[in-house]
C-alpha cells in the first residue's frame, strides 16, 4: 500500500517549468542514471578514499545508494527547506570525516570544492547522458542551455566556486579532458565500482508474485545499460569486454520500457517506495505532481537564508579562515 505522500512547501530551486524536472522526473535517473554517477564517482582517488574510509558501500551498498537518490533528489526535486537541509547536514557530516588516500598519500576532505565539483558535474552529465539514450532523446538546443545553467545553480548546494562549473557541453567535455589525468584505476576504485554495479540498486529490480524469476534478468539488464554508458577506458578498468552489440540491444529494449515507466507515475512511485523509501519521500510529491502549498521557487540564497544557514561555500571558507587552511 502506498503511503501518504505530504504536500510540499513549493516548488523548492527549478519546479516543474524547468528542464531540471524534466530530466531528473524520468525514470531514467533514478535508475542507470544514479548508478553510473555512483560508479563514475569512484575513479577520483580522494573521493573513493574518502567513502572506502567510512565502509558504506562495502558493509550497505543499497542503503548508500537510497541515502544518494534522497539527497541529489532534495537538491532538485524537493521543496526548498528539504533542499538546503539536506545540503546542510550533509556538509556538517562531511566536516568530520578526514584522512589520507593510500594511492596517492594525499590528505581528503568531502567539502573540499574540486571533489565537490567532481561528484556534481559526474551526476549531472551521468542523469543527462542516461535519460538521452534511454529516455525521451537528446534535448533541443535551448532546453540544453537551460539545463546547464540549472546546473550551475545547483552547484551553490555545494563548496563549489560557480566560476569553474561548466555552462554547456562543450564545456563539460573540457572539464573531462583537464581532470582525466587525475583520475586513478586503483584496486579500491575497481572494487567500489562494482559494489555498485553489482549490489546498489538490487532492490529496485524485485519484481512481485510470480514475476520474481526474471528479476535476475532485469538487474542483468540494467547492470549491461550501466556499461554502455561507460567510456571505453572505464570498462577496461572493471573489467568488461562488453561491446556495441550488446551496447545496442539492451539499448533497443530499455529505451521502450523506460518510455512506458514514464507514462505510468503511480507505479514508478510505488517501486521507488519499497527499493528506496529515503529516496521515496522526497522524490514522490514532484513525481506525482503534488501540488506544494505555496507554488512558487525559490533562490537557492534565499533557501538558505529561511534555514537561517550560510551557504556551503560561504560556510566552508569561513571555516577555512578559522582554521588558517587555505580555501580553493
Amino acid at each position: 500500500m502506498t503511503s501518504t505522500v505530504n504536500a510540499p512547501l513549493d516548488f523548492g530551486i527549478f519546479g516543474p517549468d524547468s528542464v531540471t524536472w524534466k530530466v531528473y522526473r524520468c525514470p531514467t535517473s533514478m535508475t542507470v542514471g544514479f548508478t553510473r554517477t555512483a560508479l563514475t564517482e569512484m575513479f577520483d582517488p580522494l573521493v573513493v578514499a574518502s567513502v572506502a574510509g567510512t565502509g558504506s558501500l562495502r558493509e550497505r551498498a543499497a542503503d548508500r545508494y537510497d541515502r544518494t537518490l534522497e539527497y541529489a533528489g532534495a537538491l532538485v526535486l524537493a521543496d526548498s527547506a528539504t533542499a538546503a537541509h539536506a545540503a546542510d547536514t550533509l556538509m556538517r557530516i562531511h566536516t568530520r570525516i578526514t584522512g589520507r588516500d593510500p594511492v596517492t598519500g594525499q590528505a581528503y576532505d568531502p567539502n573540499d570544492p574540486a571533489g565537490q565539483l567532481w561528484i556534481h558535474l559526474t551526476q549531472w552529465q551521468s542523469v543527462l547522458h542516461v535519460y538521452e539514450r534511454f529516455g525521451p532523446g537528446r534535448l533541443s538546443a535551448e532546453d540544453d542551455r537551460q539545463y546547464w545553467g540549472e546546473c550551475a545553480i545547483a552547484a551553490q548546494f555545494q563548496t563549489i566556486d560557480p566560476a569553474d562549473v561548466p555552462r554547456s557541453r562543450a564545456e563539460m567535455r573540457a572539464y573531462y579532458q583537464r581532470v582525466l589525468p587525475d583520475l586513478v584505476v586503483s584496486e579500491t576504485a575497481v572494487e567500489h565500482a562494482h559494489l555498485i554495479l553489482n549490489g546498489a540498486n538490487l532492490a529496485l529490480t524485485e519484481l512481485p508474485g510470480p514475476l520474481r524469476v526474471v528479476s535476475p534478468l532485469v538487474q542483468w539488464l540494467l547492470r549491461r545499460a550501466t556499461i554502455a554508458t561507460l567510456p571505453r577506458w572505464m570498462r577496461t578498468a572493471i573489467g568488461s569486454r562488453q561491446g556495441p552489440i550488446v551496447d545496442a540491444g539492451v539499448t533497443a529494449v530499455l529505451r521502450p520500457i523506460m518510455r512506458l515507466a514514464a507514462r505510468q507515475p503511480k507505479m514508478l512511485a510505488k517501486k521507488l517506495e519499497s527499493s528506496s523509501p529515503r529516496a521515496y519521500a522526497v522524490l514522490a510529491p514532484a513525481i506525482l505532481d503534488v501540488s506544494p502549498t505555496t507554488p512558487e521557487t525559490v533562490s537557492v540564497q534565499e533557501a538558505f537564508r529561511r534555514a537561517g544557514r550560510l551557504l556551503p561555500r560561504e560556510q566552508y571558507l569561513t571555516l577555512a579562515t578559522d582554521s588558517g587552511t587555505p580555501a580553493t
